[in-house]
């Protein structure tokens, strides 16, 4: 009967560490992850933003923290939970509000293709070799580099492809 009814209330709800901590600990996590997600071409992150991703990973790791039981207390994975939460609402807060903030935490987008001409540099940065671009083209119709005016990765690592106009 006390494998069912004998639960310790007090471990799982009172915090084992002083929250303080707990919020430092999660401000510095978020702050190196989001400077180290930053630096990483924009092709890596794929379909999701890099805000959002950063928040996913975090978000999951600290209630698998406080689901296992690496923490003694639930409440320390809800304020570690809490503050992920409060790092992501400010920063994109802090980019709608300042567009300044917006371009550090919302890469522009890159040119890929000007004018039917492809920008190798651009390409080289991102890690995007020539058969992935045509992959992306091929996927819209379009075989030749010269029948697009634009083509961009976007700050979610999707490209976005222009086609000339029909003369």
């Amino acid at each position: 009967m006390d494998l069912l009814f004998g639960v310790d209330w007090r471990e799982l709800f009172v915090p084992d560490k002083p929250l303080l901590q707990v919020v430092v600990r999660g401000t510095v996590i978020y702050f190196v992850i989001f400077f180290l997600v930053r630096v990483i071409p924009n092709r890596q992150v794929g379909g999701v933003g890099m805000n959002d991703l950063l928040l996913i990973v975090l978000i999951a790791s600290a209630a698998n923290n406080a689901l296992a039981g690496d923490y003694n207390s639930i409440t320390n994975g809800i304020v570690l939970v809490g503050t992920i939460i409060f790092w992501s609402y400010l920063f994109n807060w802090a980019g709608h509000r300042y567009p300044v903030l917006h371009r550090l935490f919302h890469p522009t987008p890159k040119p890929l293709i000007k004018g039917g001409e492809v920008q190798h540099d651009n390409m080289r940065r991102e890690l995007i070799t020539e058969e992935e671009l045509m992959g992306k083209l091929r996927r819209r119709g379009i075989t030749e580099v010269e029948r697009v005016e634009e083509a961009h990765v976007e700050s979610d690592g999707q490209v976005s492809v222009v086609e000339r106009e029909s003369r």
